[in-house]
């Protein structure tokens, strides 16, 4: 099997375009960007894919030692850029998948252009004085322990956090579905590597220019954490949405939309 067709990409936009490649976030898949990522693909080749273990890709394909860290999805990235043929790429990246870019581009600086990072954050727990990630340690644990004895449990608690947009409860629903419909194997897995991940020290050895996405008000990743990461990555800019919630391509998708361009066509201010 290919891993185009391992990973279930998609791919739309004229051929040659210039290519933007969107990866979803942890419990999630494609369709999340179905908001943000047609808006593209007249200017774009625009390419979208599953983490194995996610929405349409191979489940078979899961492999606990390459995927027991971020540097196995990285390589899947680069992976399908190869398979592609695809150089001079416009990362975006959701969550987790953030960090993931930043490792693929790290690894093949010359596959990328600009990195897109929206609610990134390189360490989820606090390490205290000198950095707020948002949680204690005993707070993850309970959500690894929950996730261990009751898959559906642990989706309903976590997906109003993610989410945010109380007054939204379809976007909720809709969070809880893909998280329940993710492979439970998978879905410990991988929480375990996101949420007790630390890639602070990968951040100064980026090269590639990044915009980094942040809500005011997002109980995942936190305002001081979106502050962290633009005074760690150099070439980095910051611009915050006046939004809850740690989805913005699904709760504000025009506002996110409008930052992401006015950045590539270099409008930003």
């Amino acid at each position: 099997m290919t891993i185009l067709r391992r990973n279930n990409v998609t791919v739309r936009g004229p051929e040659g375009a210039p290519a933007m490649l969107f990866a979803h976030g942890f419990g999630c898949d494609q369709s999340m960007w179905r908001l943000v990522a047609p808006a593209f693909e007249a200017t774009h080749r625009v390419v979208l894919f599953d983490h194995v273990g996610c929405g349409g890709a191979d489940l078979t394909a899961y492999d606990v030692q390459r995927h027991g860290s971020l540097d196995g999805y990285a390589e899947d990235v680069l992976g399908i850029c190869d398979a592609l043929g695809l150089r001079e790429v416009v990362y975006v990246g959701h969550s987790v998948s953030a960090m993931i870019g930043l490792l693929a581009s790290i690894r093949a600086p010359e596959r990328f252009s600009r990195l897109v990072l929206i609610g990134p954050s390189p360490r989820y727990l606090n390490d205290p004085p000198e950095y707020v990630g948002g949680f204690e340690r005993r707070d993850l644990e309970g959500l690894l322990d929950l996730m261990d004895g009751n898959h559906v449990g642990w989706a309903n608690f976590l997906a109003p956090l993610v989410m945010g947009n109380g007054e939204r409860p379809e976007l909720t629903r809709e969070l809880q579905a893909s998280f329940c419909a993710t492979d439970p194997f998978v879905a410990r897995r991988f929480a375990e590597v996101t949420f007790l991940g630390d890639n602070r020290a990968d951040l100064s050895k980026v090269t590639r220019p990044s915009l980094i996405v942040q809500c005011t008000q997002d109980a995942i990743a936190p305002r001081q954490v979106g502050a962290y990461m633009h005074r760690s990555l150099e070439q980095s800019t910051l611009r915050e949405l006046d939004a809850s919630g740690h989805c913005p391509h699904m709760s504000h998708p025009a506002e996110t939309i409008n930052l992401i361009r006015a950045y590539l066509e270099g409008t930003s201010s």
